[in-house]
């Protein structure tokens, strides 16, 4: 199953792809966590483990795919070929607790241009990739829309819409709802950081709650631990997967 997790910018898209990932893989799952923002560099943290290396130099670095993207254009190749979790480069993976973490692509340098390239690569990943029984990816998206327009929504089964207690998370939730629906992929909508008051005002399927661990683990860059909530995303998840 392919799940694409996105959202407004803060509204907590990593660490509910963390809780995702946690969630399935303590039910025996084997589970690859794509990191496709290429803004944010907090992922890899919440799950324990080192940045890893930008997916996009095993293709050879974003000039190489911005070529591959021009002959993909011009002559409908592709940019990245099948693939299988464990044909993942080692290299490019980082693992822990049966979970691998690859990053697309981040931007490190002032100029080196848009970040295209990385979401066309992160479009034809998903694609690409081929799962056995059993087997999961979670994507965490750049904040927004953007990603719709590139088209990477395409490859994934399940979209989980993270909304905050705030009014343009809310009006956000529902466009990024509208627009997967539109495309036939199956929706899950997960109020984040909410209290008893918002959760009542807040319509959705699952809901976590402000968490003071969480608050802790993300502002001292620490490993986020499973909270209360989770199961229900997952089992969500499950359930509109069938």
């Amino acid at each position: 199953m392919k799940i694409l997790v996105c959202g407004k910018g803060g509204c907590g898209k990593s660490v509910i792809s963390t809780l995702i990932a946690k969630g399935l893989a303590a039910r025996g799952r084997k589970v690859l966590v794509v990191d496709a923002d290429e803004s944010n560099y907090g992922i890899h943290r919440n799950l324990g483990v080192e940045q890893p290396r930008d997916f996009m130099e095993w293709l050879g670095g974003k000039e190489k795919v911005r070529e591959k993207l021009l002959k993909f254009i011009q002559e409908d190749t592709r940019i990245v070929e099948d693939v299988r979790i464990d044909m993942l480069p080692e290299d490019f993976v980082e693992r822990k607790n049966g979970i691998a973490v690859m990053a697309i692509g981040k931007i490190h340098e002032f100029g080196e241009g848009c970040a295209c390239p990385m979401g066309a690569v992160a479009r034809e990943f998903l694609e690409s990739i081929k799962l056995e029984d059993g087997e999961d990816v979670v994507v965490d998206t750049d904040a927004g829309i953007e990603h719709f327009g590139r088209g990477v929504e395409a490859g994934c089964d399940v979209v989980v819409v993270v909304i905050e207690p705030s009014y343009e998370s809310i009006r956000l939730a529902e466009k990024i709802a509208s627009m997967a629906r539109s495309i036939g992929k199956r929706v899950v909508r997960v109020a984040n950081k909410v209290d008893e008051e918002a959760a009542e005002l807040i319509e959705a399927d699952a809901y976590v709650p402000y968490s003071q661990e969480i608050y802790r683990a993300c502002l001292f860059g620490e490993e986020i631990p499973l909270v209360d909530g989770a199961d229900r995303i997952v089992d969500k998840i499950l359930e509109v997967a069938k």
